[in-house]
């Protein structure tokens, strides 16, 4: 079960090239990756001349090509540099862009006239901003031609072009532009609301209506937990059961953890309280440490298996399996807007909001927001320190996004990663598909007639950790060995088609298309076997008991998964903390080495129908390394620097 935000009053954008510019030769410096799909989208009109766009131009960053190497040494357990994170100064300073890129951008833009009053630097020297640029101005400056489409189900609309060219001796210092070929405005199906049909209910209250709210009629509602049942209802015995979890944390008030929530998704304090009732009974009336983002608003006007459903999946289980821990709730966006992932990087790094992938109105919510209703309050700019561990359930089809933005927004996570946080990300509940179960059209097009696989993001940059899902067998215990999740949703995995291949995978996925090669041609999917793979690793995404809108109901997901994995890290960094050590940050690196295999259980059984690739010994694109074993992972974790 994802879910995914939702940007409800945005124009965004996508151009057509227009007739080159007479000043200089241009190249083209980024076009979109497919066409907006025509039974979505169609092109109503050319952009009027005068329209204000929101130029910004985002400047080549010093040293990323350093990136992996930087977050390899602080990150891989035989490094002599393991556990020495960088402060946030130190990143800041390390990846800034050079004076001269700045003086090239201005001066480009001052022969193209645009006067210097109108020209904006940020203050980490990393983003310009053009005031008042109009489409006519930016079509002319950028060689590219402006458009409307309007979404033929819903009349919302997007401006943008299909690409934009700079001069050649611009394009090194130039990172991205928007807005331009950003096109990907659309309101993601929430997967908990797709398979609504398919949840099934037992015992106890029946489910309130939106109108009413929760009730309770008096009644008192009891699920006991059994671990002979755990093939039927996970409950967070039968986690415990399974990835051995027989820790009680102790650092606490120095330990953080992170879940990430999109307005207006939100969790209702009685359902955590029905859930604590019932499982965890001295958690009754805890709450998280809510930090608003962009207005981020914890709403209850809206009551439903839609509205409430991941944010108290993500909690109830976050909170059981570490308590005492608190838990940080990151709520992002605002009730009419919303917000997407950039939005929670900027609230925990400032130079994220005007530097590395500061917000694209075509992907994200711009803030402050003058939408009637909106948050009017300053953007969310670093008002929070990255918790040690961030969680976040959502995802979109990395098609969805141009190579340049997803880089940019990646590069963001490498360097969350070395400050020594540790980002998960859900893999998907579609196997290889995408949202809603769309594959890709040769032309690269989501389609339900598609037949190339289409990979999620941001699961897919080489510095998240993907989670992907398994489940207890019908009939079987939680001491027989899990497979792939095949119920009700397929555990999310295959290739990018963006990110190359990260140096900690090599050995793993090189093994796993050398020893078992997917029987597809590159029609099909990324076959080159330079491409990142995913998930990372895996837990149980089947069958979780949750309170939800006063009753409890069973949900399925990799949103499930994500959260038990961040509550397994969360243990990990508090033993660490405990001994006078730092948090573990980005675990990759060491998951995949050789040193820690034992601890995680290799899953073998199952495939998955969404991709029909096969379960292996060893990583596969399906389960990743296997699900973790907390007695003999910590250990493992407790023995390094």
């Amino acid at each position: 079960m994802r879910a995914y935000p939702a940007l409800l009053t945005l124009l965004l954008s996508v151009c057509v090239s227009a007739v080159p510019s007479r000043r200089a030769p241009h190249v083209v410096h980024e076009r979109r990756a497919n066409e907006p799909n025509p039974e979505r989208w169609q092109r109503t009109g050319r952009v009027e001349p005068d329209r204000v766009l929101p130029l910004k131009i985002g400047l080549a960053q010093q040293n990323l090509h350093l990136l992996e190497e930087m977050l390899m040494k602080v990150s891989h357990p035989k490094s002599d540099s393991y556990g020495q994170h960088w402060s946030p100064a130190a990143v800041v300073d390390f990846f800034a862009p050079k004076d001269e890129t700045i003086d090239a951008i201005k001066g480009w833009l001052a022969d193209a006239g645009f006067d210097a009053e109108r020209i904006r630097v940020s203050h980490n020297k990393g983003w310009i901003d053009v005031a008042n640029a109009t489409a006519a101005e930016v079509e002319e400056l950028l060689d590219a031609e402006y458009h409307v489409y309007t979404h033929a189900a819903t009349g919302l609309q997007q401006i943008g072009c299909h690409s934009y060219s700079v001069p050649a001796h611009i394009q090194e210092h130039v990172d991205l532009i928007k807005p331009t070929v950003h096109f990907t405005h659309h309101i993601p199906e929430s997967p908990s609301k797709r398979k609504r049909e398919l949840k099934k209910r037992f015992g106890g209250i029946g489910a309130p209506s939106p109108e009413t709210g929760p009730k309770t009629n008096g009644v008192a509602v009891t699920i006991t937990p059994s671990l002979e049942t755990c093939d039927q209802m996970i409950t967070p015995d039968c986690l415990r059961a399974l990835y051995a979890v027989n820790y009680t944390p102790v650092a606490t008030d120095r330990n953080t953890f992170g879940i990430t929530e999109f307005t207006p998704q939100a969790f209702l304090a009685s359902d955590l309280d029905l859930f604590f009732g019932n499982f965890s009974p001295s958690q009754v009336g805890t709450r998280p440490i809510t930090v608003a983002i962009d207005g981020g608003t914890v709403q209850t006007t809206d009551q439903s298996f839609d509205f409430n459903g991941e944010s108290d999946l993500d909690l109830e289980y976050a909170f059981a399996l570490t308590n005492p821990q608190p838990i940080t709730l990151l709520q992002t966006g605002d009730l009419v807007e919303g917000a997407s992932f950039d939005n929670w990087l900027d609230a925990v790094d400032a130079s994220f909001c005007t530097f590395e992938g500061g917000d694209d109105p075509d992907f994200d919510g711009i803030y402050p927001d003058t939408a009637r209703g909106g948050f009017k309050g300053a953007e969310s700019c670093g008002i929070i320190a990255p918790p040690n561990v961030v969680s976040t359930s959502y995802g979109a089809d990395e098609a969805d996004f141009t190579v340049a933005y997803a880089n940019r927004q990646c590069a963001e996570y490498g360097k969350l990663g070395m400050l020594g946080t540790t980002v998960l990300y859900s893999s998907g509940d579609d196997g290889v598909a995408g949202n809603g179960g769309e594959c890709l059209t040769a032309q690269g097009t989501p389609s339900t007639r598609g037949t190339r696989f289409s990979p999620d993001f941001p699961v897919t940059c080489p510095f998240v950790t993907g989670v992907g899902a398994t489940q207890v067998n019908p009939g079987a215990t939680v001491n027989d060995p899990e497979s792939a999740c095949a119920q009700v949703i397929f555990s999310g995995g295959g290739f990018s088609n963006f990110f190359n291949m990260p140096s900690y995978q090599a050995e793993a996925v090189t093994s796993f298309l050398t020893n078992h090669p997917p029987p597809f041609t590159s029609a099909q999917f990324n076959n080159s076997g330079t491409s990142r793979g995913v998930p990372d690793l895996s837990a149980n995404g089947a069958n979780y008991v949750i309170g939800i809108d006063g009753d409890f109901e069973l949900v399925f997901g990799t949103s499930a998964s994500s959260p038990v994995v961040g509550s397994l890290i969360t243990l990990i960094n508090d033993a660490r903390i405990a001994a006078g050590k730092g948090p573990v940050g980005f675990i990759n690196p060491a998951i995949y080495s050789g040193d820690f295999q034992a601890a995680f259980n290799d899953i073998t059984n199952g495939t998955n129908p969404g991709c029909g690739m096969s379960l292996t010994t060893g990583w596969d694109p399906v389960t990743g390394v296997g699900t973790p074993n907390l007695t003999k992972l910590m250990p493992l974790f407790l023995a390094l620097p």
